[in-house]
Formats: C-alpha cells, structure tokens, sequence
C-alpha cells in the first residue's frame, strides 16, 4: 500500500481512486451530451417545417444545397483546426489531425457548459506537456479573432437594415449609427493588437498579477501572426455562412446575394452578442434573430426557422456526438 492510501486508512477516510473520479466525470459528460441531443431534438420536431417528412421532401427536390451545407461541415471544423494548430505552435507543435482531435473534444466539452467555456479545457486536455496554462491565452485569442470577423461583418449587416428599414443615411441617427459601428470596430481591431500592453498592464495590478501567466501567450504573437489568426477566422466566418444560406437556399428562402449575406450576417450578430446555458440554449436567439431579419426582407418564417435549425443540428449537435469518441479516452494528466 501506498504512503497516501496509509494516510488515507491511517485518517478514517476512504480513499477514491483517481481513475474512477476520471472516469465518473467521463460518464456525466456523455450522458450530459446524450440528454442535450435528445432534448433539442424534440424541440425542433414540434416546429412544422423541421420534420422528416419536410427534410424528405427537399431532399428530393432540393438536395443539391443540402449536399454542399453537409460536405461544408468538415471543412468549417478543418479551418477551426487549421487556427487552432497555428495558436498553438507557440508553446507545443501538434498535427493538423490532432489540432481536429482537439476542436471537436472542445466542442464537445463546451456542449454542456456556460458560454462554450469547457471548450478550454477540452483542448487543454488534448495537449501533451505539463504546463498547459499558456493554451488558455491562445483559445482566448483565437476566439476573439473569431468573434471580430462577426462583428465587422455584423456591422456591415446593422447598417444595411438600419438604413434600408428604419433611419435614412443622411438623417442624424444614421450618420450616428455609422460613427458608432465604425468605433465599434476600431475597437475591437485595437484590442486585437495591443494585448502586449495590456499584459504589461495586468502585471502592475497585484490582485490581478497571478492571472496574467494564464494570458502572457497573447503578448507573444507579432502582427504579421495575428493579421493571419484574423485571416482563417474571415475564412471559417465565410465556410459558416455558406453553409447557412445553403440552407436557406434548400428550405424555400431566394433572395439576392446581397440579402442572403447581410441576413445570415446580422443573425450571427445577434448571437453571438448573447451568452448562452449551453449549446442547447442556443436554439432561440439565433432562430428569433434569423426570424426577424429575413422576415423584414419577406421571407417565411417558418421557413427560416427551419434552416436555421437544420444549421445548429449540422454544425453543433453532430459534431458534438463525434467528438464524445475523443472525450473518453482522455487523460487528466500527462508524464511530458
């Protein structure tokens, strides 16, 4: 017996095996995934337009569309994988697979938790050296870059609306509007670009100086490194969009290109500027955003609800299932 078991016995207290906690939280976040899945599954079979009778139905008269948003969900992961791999290359080299390994456990793991937060951990968990703290900083920036390509298109798509439906240009809320979006975005790309100064700032507040080792990697990354991080997340923005109006293309929903875009981009806006429960919760912002902005444009919104959902299911629910193969083989902890 072991010196901690004697403690353990010695102590009166019973000893549970690290394994099998493992292993327990293992089970939670399968099952947890499983009732998810099954929960959002029945949410969307009681709306009208997103039954198999109506999905048979396009299939077979409008498969094509159906056939590029499927053969698309790859390639969205494979550009997330490819940001990934390139983060990361600053404290551990990973493969273009395991980069894939670990975005799908992320998502997974971010599945069943606040705001997609266990989408840290589950890449976390993926890599093989012992201090893992540095990926906390690199999944943060990855993020935000992410998030900058939705909000610059976002901001293209606010104006359209806000100029075509409510407020002309040239009135003073519209030229309000416009300062403000553009502000918005210098913003958000000055942030982006100065978080070597924000560290250094982090690192003069005593109360907030053991918190900055966990985003210190962010100040590492030059410009040229950055504007690329910047570059893949635009492309993952444009495979995303494809996909939707793909959808909408497939569920009944012609417009213009130029209304497809702001329309897909004013809804990934909206949810993106909510957090979410969970995955599970994210089934309503985006479809009532979705619902309202191409309901502007005359669209059914039954019909957009369905292609909405169709997206969440494609994108989130199934990959999440694919990843729990990932999740159960984990290791808390690495011998590197």
């Amino acid at each position: 017996m072991n010196h901690e078991a004697q403690n353990y016995k010695q102590s009166g207290k019973v000893l549970v095996p690290r394994r099998l906690l493992v292993g327990l939280g293992k089970l939670l976040v399968f099952g947890l995934t499983l009732y998810y899945l099954r929960q959002a599954i029945l949410e969307a079979s009681s709306h009208s337009t997103f039954s198999f009778e109506t999905l048979r139905k396009i299939w077979f008269t409008n498969g094509f569309p159906l056939c590029l948003a499927a053969a698309l969900l790859p390639m969205n992961w494979g550009v997330e994988a490819v940001k990934w791999r390139y983060l990361s290359q600053k404290f551990e080299k990973i493969t273009f697979l395991e980069a894939y390994r670990a975005v799908l456990v992320g998502l997974t793991l971010g599945f069943v938790t606040p705001n997609r937060m266990g989408d840290y951990a589950g890449r976390i968990l993926t890599l093989h050296r012992k201090d893992r703290a540095d990926a906390i900083g690199a999944i943060l920036l990855g993020r935000l870059c992410q998030l900058f390509a939705t909000v610059l298109m976002g901001s293209g798509a606010l104006a359209y609306f806000v100029y075509k439906y409510y407020v002309p240009l040239a009135s003073p809320v519209g030229i309000s509007v416009g300062l403000a979006l553009l502000l918005m975005n210098g913003w958000a790309l000055a942030l982006l670009f100065s978080f070597q100064w924000a560290i250094g700032l982090l690192e003069r507040v005593t109360f907030l100086r053991r918190w900055v080792h966990y985003f210190s990697v962010i100040g590492t990354y030059s410009f040229a490194e950055l504007r690329q991080i910047i570059f893949i997340s635009g492309v993952r923005y444009l495979v995303f969009m494809g996909q939707f109006i793909a959808l909408l293309w497939a569920f009944g929903v012609h417009l213009s290109v130029e209304e497809y875009v702001w329309g897909v981009s004013g809804t990934f806006l909206i949810k993106s500027a909510v957090p979410s429960i969970n995955a599970l919760a994210d089934i309503g912002m985006r479809e009532l955003s979705a619902m309202h902005f191409f309901g502007l444009m005359g669209q059914d919104p039954l019909l957009v609800l369905g292609a909405s959902l169709s997206l969440w299911t494609l994108n989130i629910a199934l990959p999440s299932a694919l990843g729990l193969i990932f999740v159960l083989p984990l290791k808390l902890s690495t011998s590197r």
